[in-house]
């Protein structure tokens, strides 16, 4: 596995330090990031992903990263992979500052690392991948009215302590509900309950963060005459589903195995928005 980063304009090794230790994305985690999956040598649905970093950086008040150096960049470090496949991630921080809490006046970090691995996402002709996820809802929540929601943002501290305790307990991912009782997001994914026929997926207002897999599951889906819709889901009847769905950049659309032990069977509707997902992929990697 080769890992590459870009940084000033240049690319590194994986361990050739770059950052200052002044670095407020790294002193009090101010800063933004996005990640997505390499698919055939190029970085997938990238033109979303860079969106949504920029949408998250006017939200916690930073600059607009700049799209054409991203976008060249990324395309560049993908290319030089050994692999054909991996993740890529851009992180965007407030930069260097002295003296204080607050922000200084120095230009904004720009790190873009990029790594080749086998990833279970659907790959331009490839049936899709059956990844077991086995799922454990936590005992926090999401704060719905936090000044974070929308914002992929690198103080990610809590979403790490989640999966460290789903992890403890023999999952792969975690639940994570809201201060109203209403299931919310996954601590690294998006999730889907598959109930009467529909797939159904927390709104925004619930706190969780537009995924970008997410956000094509609901569009492809309904291009493919698939029933996929938002709607509040309490996250009692996430705990009883009989079928459900997680999504993420790096794994695309897998059925639920497990939530809290219990055993779930895949959806027919997952099954088949897997499919739709999949052929939508081979034919455009930058929709």
């Amino acid at each position: 596995m080769s890992t590459l980063v870009w940084f000033d304009g240049e690319v590194h090794a994986a361990h050739e330090p770059v950052v200052t230790a002044l670095d407020r994305g790294l002193l009090v985690g101010d800063g933004v990031f996005d990640t997505c999956v390499i698919v055939d040598g190029r970085p997938f649905a990238l033109r979303r992903h860079l969106a949504r970093l920029q949408h998250s950086a006017a939200l916690v008040g930073l600059a607009v990263p700049p799209a054409d150096v991203i976008t060249r960049a990324a395309l560049d470090l993908a290319a030089r992979l050994d692999g054909t496949t991996g993740r890529l991630r851009m992180t965007w921080t407030a930069g260097a500052t002295e003296g204080g809490p607050g922000r200084g006046h120095g230009p904004p970090t720009l790190l873009i690392t990029a790594e080749d691995e086998a990833v279970p996402h659907p790959a331009p002709g490839a049936a899709p991948a059956r990844v077991r996820t086995a799922v454990v809802v936590v005992p926090w929540v999401r704060n719905e009215r936090s000044p974070l929601v929308g914002v992929k943002s690198t103080s990610y501290a809590e979403n790490v302590l989640a999966l460290e305790y789903a992890r403890g307990r023999g999952g792969t991912e975690a639940a994570i509900g809201n201060t109203r009782g209403e299931l919310c997001e996954g601590s690294w994914s998006n999730l889907f309950v598959e109930a009467d026929g529909e797939l159904l997926t927390p709104p925004l207002t619930s706190g969780c963060l537009a995924g970008v897999t997410r956000e094509l599951v609901l569009e492809w889906g309904l291009a493919a005459g698939l029933p996929v819709r938002e709607t509040t889901i309490p996250l009692d009847a996430f705990r009883t589903a009989r079928h459900a769905a997680v999504t993420s950049a790096t794994r695309g659309i897998v059925p639920v195995d497990t939530i809290d032990g219990r055993e779930l069977a895949a959806g027919p509707v997952t099954l088949r928005m897997q499919e739709v997902f999949a052929e939508r992929v081979a034919e455009d990697l930058d929709p």
